[in-house]
């Protein structure tokens, strides 16, 4: 907050304009006296007597004249007018109105000469004869609701239900600290705007300062309105306000109502700053009126809109200069972590961790003061696990009322995978990490609309460990797993299921995870040809989900049972395909030992090279054998043997409906199935 002294030139100079409105006063109030009513007027008390306002004039006043000399150019009542373009009689209008909030005498003043101690303000009628105008001459549309004073926000009309020339003037409680020099942002704003001065603002650049798109932003802004598009782009914004000399006011767009709109444009005329708006997605599409009032008010400021989607004509009668922001490259995102994170001992592997990950600049600061304070709960260095805990803590909650939000809990050594399955599975890590580079700044894949994300599918039997799998990916990635559910997908009336898909491919591009569609087929099934309505709908869903895949900028997991089931035009748009095949005996016997672990005891004669040897089971039945052995176990308070998992076994194998064969069972058929 700046304010000024008793000594500041600004706030000499705004008194002497005060103490000159207090000399037309006085010369009104000496002309008003001659019909003032007789000292025994029965209503005596509800108005001020001549004598009592010869007392007033007699006080001292605020400020003695004699010592004031002007300071002209420069001050800020100069700066005001200069900037919304005031006349000086506008300029008089706004000092008579605002008299009462610098001298409290005014109020019993223009109460006085208002004829109602009530009506402690001026009013148009009183403006005018202070400023010796006629009352229907052309000064009073001055005052009109389009006029400057009024439209910009730097006077407003009261008691509009009165005559005009009988209604009241106030001027903001903004202007008034304004001009008395306070630069705290206006109240109506909390929650609304942030306000950023250049310094602040020229901190929150783009990447390296000197980015040729950040001066491309800053030359933007001189021409008109500006509309950049993608990821960062409130703070390319910024930067680029910075760079042209100027601080910001971001206005969140899902919080702003056109009421706000012109406290928003005043605030940012008062500083010098540009505004920044958006994302233009979280305005309501059935209404463009906010929209519309705001490119109309800030016809003389630098304005900068944002979003996730191009630009509709639609939105406003002036088209802006449509920019798309370019993306970060692994190096900037690692670079603002580091700024971030300035003054800790960083992880050695951080760049590795937040490849994948796409945070705004602000979206980083907020999950570094995360980190740390993860960090300082153990008394230790911030570590690539709180980095990575913190960044997941930057997701919207919007995808979680589409899908089941699982947060990673298994790595590389839980999984026991072929090694060409395990070399797909680190070859998908390794696209989703470097597809910025590759299919960005190498432009891999240029043309068609098509987006920069990557998707795989996972083929294979249930139980072969497609899901887990997919899981480890996203810790890998250090990023969170999002499985959709089917079932809130598929609807039966037409264009339903479209929509609902829409909808989880918008919040999953916005952000930080990997999107597993399990059981796919059922949505991204093979097309058929067309012998009634049923199979035209069913077809004309597969090409809407074939575009919006390709066009999809995120990371995307389909598995499958059936392989065969999908469309070739799915398949070949896929980046990744990894067979998952029923483990061989030596992966079962690793299965068996992974899923027991090594808390639960084991007794002597237990055989898992048996079980591994004799039955094949995937190993989401292994694992389900081995949960109900342990319950066995802690039922009889015994270590886990041959005998618990047989049994856990013939019932795993009755839950599959599958057939009980002594060739397989041997002599533990008997023992494990009940009389």
């Amino acid at each position: 907050m700046t304010t000024l002294d008793s000594g500041s030139a600004d706030l000499r100079e705004l008194l002497s304009h005060v103490h000159r409105v207090e000399q037309r006063v006085r010369r009104a109030v000496a002309a008003r006296r001659e019909t003032d009513p007789a000292p025994d007027d029965p209503y005596r008390g509800l108005y001020l007597t001549p004598e009592s306002v010869e007392r007033i004039l007699a006080a001292d006043s605020t400020v003695d004249p004699v010592d004031l000399p002007l300071v002209g150019h420069g001050s800020r009542l100069h700066r005001l007018a200069t900037e919304f373009r005031l006349g000086p009689l506008e300029v008089e209008f706004l000092l008579i109105a605002m008299a009462p909030e610098i001298d409290v005498r005014f109020e019993r003043l223009y109460g006085y000469l208002n004829d109602d101690v009530t009506r402690v303000r001026p009013t148009v009628g009183l403006a005018l004869e202070l400023c010796g105008l006629p009352a229907a001459g052309p000064g009073r549309f001055l005052l009109a609701p389009t006029a400057a004073l009024v439209a910009c926000g730097l006077i407003e009309i009261h008691d509009t239900d009165r005559p005009a020339l009988s209604r009241t003037l106030r001027v903001p409680d903004r202007i008034v600290a304004h001009l008395l020099g306070d630069d705290e942002p206006d109240t109506l704003l909390l929650g609304v705007a942030t306000v950023y001065s250049f310094d602040h603002g020229h901190s929150l650049d783009h990447g390296d300062p000197a980015d040729p798109f950040v001066h491309r932003v800053a030359r933007a802004t001189d021409g008109g309105i500006v509309y950049l598009r993608g990821v960062d782009a409130a703070e390319t914004a910024v930067a680029g306000l910075a760079l042209a000399g100027c601080g910001a006011v971001v206005v969140d767009a899902a919080a702003t109502t056109v009421s706000l709109v012109a406290a928003l444009v005043r605030e940012a005329r008062l500083a010098g700053h540009g505004v920044v708006f958006g994302p233009v997605e979280a305005v309501d599409p059935g209404s463009v009126a906010l929209l519309r009032e705001l490119i109309g008010q800030a016809a003389h400021v630098r304005l900068v809109l944002h979003g996730a989607r191009g630009w509709d004509p639609a939105w406003a009668a002036r088209d802006p200069v449509e920019l798309s922001v370019p993306r970060t490259s692994t190096a900037e995102r690692a670079s603002r972590w580091q700024r971030a994170l300035a003054g800790h001992e960083l992880p050695a592997d951080l760049g590795k961790s937040v490849a994948s990950q796409r945070l705004t600049t602000t979206q980083t600061t907020r999950a570094a003061s995360v980190a740390v304070a993860l960090a300082a709960l153990d008394r230790r260095p911030v570590a690539v696990q709180d980095v990575r805990r913190a960044a997941r803590t930057q997701n919207g909650a919007g995808l979680e009322r589409l899908a089941r939000r699982i947060t990673p809990a298994v790595g590389w050594d839980d999984l026991v995978l072929p090694a060409s399955t395990r070399t797909q599975l680190v070859e998908l890590v390794a696209r989703a990490r470097h597809r910025d580079q590759v299919l960005g700044r190498w432009g891999m894949r240029p043309g068609g609309g098509r987006g920069h994300g990557v998707l795989a599918l996972f083929a294979g039997e249930s139980g072969t460990g497609k899901t887990m799998s997919a899981e480890v990916v996203a810790t890998e990635l250090g990023v969170d797993l999002y499985v959709v559910d089917l079932s809130s997908v598929v609807d039966k009336y037409i264009g339903e299921t479209e929509k609902n898909l829409e909808r989880i491919f918008t919040e999953a591009a916005l952000v930080n995870g990997v999107l597993l569609f399990d059981e796919a087929d059922a949505v991204f099934g093979r097309r058929s040809q067309v012998k009634d309505a049923h199979d035209r709908h069913a077809n004309i869903e597969s090409a809407y989900l074939l575009q919006r895949m390709e066009s999809f900028d995120g990371i995307a997991v389909l598995t499958t049972n059936l392989r065969t089931n999908l469309d070739d035009a799915f398949t070949r748009r896929l980046d990744v395909v990894a067979d998952f095949p029923m483990p061989d005996a030596g992966q079962r016997l690793a299965l068996w030992d992974r899923c027991l672990g090594g808390l639960i005891p084991r007794a002597d004669d237990l055989d898992l090279q048996f079980c591994a040897d004799r039955f094949e089971l995937a190993g989401g039945s292994i694992r389900s054998c081995a949960i109900t052995a342990a319950y066995l176990c802690a039922d009889t308070d015994r270590p886990v043997g041959t005998a618990e998992v047989m049994s856990a076994i013939v019932r795993e194998y009755r839950k599959l409906g599958r057939l009980l064969l002594e060739s397989e069972f041997g002599p533990w058929l008997d023992t494990t199935t009940p009389d």
